[in-house]
């Protein structure tokens, strides 16, 4: 079975387009009650859009339910330490787009232990099972570690997709390297150090030459013979710095044990609710264009 002819679920990482609507949007729309709900406005003409353009049977939206509960934190305290927990204001919207998005009649997944991008990784290991391609929905580099042969990703915003070969031209690793690469290298985003002075292109490059961590590692005197920059002094970071490497591959593994239906049609879209939408219609003060759309998609 080819590509195309496998049915397709698309898997959104809700999280990132929330928090693209809070900084996009202008602070000029507030809900009946006078509170911001910019974000609001701007994810659910996103969501729109998707929905209009793609006209997805299968599909869920993936929400972090914070920064501070996931599985990594208990493992490594710092882990996106270096994040601001989102304003009162914002959370108050996560829950108001969470209610748009299940009104609309779309599977929402989200878990206290575990994070948008396990859920996402989770429900694609398990479909995948099912015959069924993934399209994930996001920018995120992270994600690139879990496109199979019939995978893609999909940066929304610019319009690109890609499936397992772009990962390698846009990082230099092949999908199944990307959780190595990320420990090696480091992910500021999420406040993972990586290894002392092993930068992107020393981590591809080992990477390329060792074909894992483990065996990185387990080789780690043959380094400093390899035609890298610094080959002796990072062999000896490597040394110095292994069980953190390990430690960080666990922080940048994305988990496919989290708790998701196990069942395709579990996320399947459903008609969605009329009455639940009238009613955040008037709560969120959506203007004619976006109620006419959302009608549409209910209908």
């Amino acid at each position: 079975m080819d590509a195309m002819s496998r049915p397709a679920v698309h898997l959104v990482d809700g999280s990132l387009y929330v928090f693209r609507a809070w900084h996009s949007m202008p602070d000029e729309f507030h809900d009946a009650d006078g509170h911001p709900v910019n974000a609001v406005h701007g994810f659910t003409r996103f969501l729109c859009e998707l929905l209009e353009k793609v006209k997805p049977e299968h599909l869920a939206v993936a929400f972090d339910a914070s920064l501070t509960t996931s599985f990594r934190n208990a493992i490594y305290p710092a882990y996106k330490a270096n994040r601001e927990l989102p304003p009162p204001d914002l959370e108050r919207q996560f829950v108001l787009c969470r209610e748009v998005t299940q009104a609309l009649g779309i599977p929402v997944l989200i878990d206290h232990t575990f994070e948008a991008d396990d859920l996402i990784g989770s429900a694609l290991w398990t479909l995948r099972a099912h015959g069924m391609r993934s399209v994930i929905v996001s920018a995120d580099k992270d994600f690139g570690q879990l496109l199979g042969e019939f995978d893609e990703q999909w940066d929304y915003a610019r319009n690109l997709r890609w499936g397992p070969a772009g990962v390698h031209e846009r990082m230099g690793v092949h999908p199944h390297q990307v959780a190595d690469y990320l420990a090696l290298c480091g992910d500021a985003v999420d406040n993972i150090p990586g290894v002392p002075g092993v930068g992107a292109k020393t981590a591809a490059a080992l990477l390329a030459h060792f074909g894992s961590l483990d065996a990185l590692l387990d080789r780690v005197d043959e380094v400093q013979f390899l035609r890298i920059r610094g080959a002796a002094s990072c062999a000896a970071k490597l040394r110095e710095h292994a069980e953190a490497a390990r430690l960080y591959r666990r922080l940048t593994r994305i988990a496919l044990d989290a708790p998701v239906p196990t069942e395709a049609d579990a996320l399947r879209r459903l008609r969605g609710e009329m009455e639940a939408m009238d009613a955040l219609c008037e709560r969120l003060r959506f203007g004619p264009l976006t109620r006419t759309r959302l009608r549409a998609l209910l209908s």
